[in-house]
C-alpha cells in the first residue's frame, strides 16, 4: 500500500531533522567541521522539515498537493548545493562571502545558533569522507530520497482522485 501524502511528509520531516542531528553529531563528536555550503544544507534540511510538517497538517486534497511543492523545490535546491559544494566550492581557496555564506549570515543564523549554523572550516578543509563517500554525497543522496518520496506521494495521491 503506497504512503499517503501525510505519511510521506512526516517521514520527510523526520529525515530532514535526522540529517541535521547527524551533521551536528559528526561536528561536535567526530570534530568534522562544517563549511558554509555544509551549513546551508543544514538550513535547507530544516526548511524541508518545516514545509513537510505544514504539508502533513493540511487536509487531504488539492491544498495538500500544493503544499508539497515547496518540499520538492527545496530538495532540488539541496541537491544543487551539495553538487556545488563538491564540484566547485571544494576546489576554491576560500568559500567566504559565497552565496551560502551570505544566506546564513544574512539570516543571522550563525550568530543566533553558532553550534549549528556557524561555518568553522573552509570548503577545501571540509572535504571529508564518511565510509569512503564524500560527506556532501550523503547529503545529496538524502535530498534525492526526500525529493523522490515527495514526488511519489504526490503522484499516488493524484492517481487516487
Amino acid at each position: 500500500m503506497p504512503l499517503t501524502v501525510r505519511q510521506a511528509m512526516l517521514l520527510v520531516a523526520a529525515l530532514g531533522i535526522g540529517a541535521v542531528a547527524a551533521a551536528a553529531y559528526t561536528q561536535h563528536v567526530w570534530e568534522m567541521q562544517p563549511c558554509p555550503w555544509c551549513v546551508l544544507q543544514r538550513l535547507i534540511f530544516l526548511a524541508i522539515a518545516a514545509a513537510a510538517v505544514a504539508a502533513a497538517a493540511v487536509p487531504a486534497g488539492i491544498a495538500q498537493r500544493v503544499v508539497v511543492l515547496p518540499v520538492l523545490g527545496l530538495a532540488g535546491m539541496g541537491m544543487a548545493a551539495a553538487l556545488w559544494q563538491h564540484f566547485v566550492a571544494a576546489s576554491a581557496a576560500s568559500c567566504n562571502l559565497t552565496l551560502a555564506d551570505r544566506i546564513v549570515s544574512g539570516l543571522g543564523l550563525d550568530a543566533a545558533w553558532p553550534d549549528l549554523f556557524m561555518a568553522t572550516a573552509s570548503c577545501a578543509d571540509a572535504q571529508v569522507k564518511l565510509l569512503g563517500v564524500p560527506y556532501e554525497f550523503w547529503s545529496l543522496g538524502l535530498f534525492a530520497v526526500i525529493d523522490s518520496l515527495a514526488l511519489l506521494a504526490l503522484l499516488a495521491n493524484l492517481r487516487r482522485r
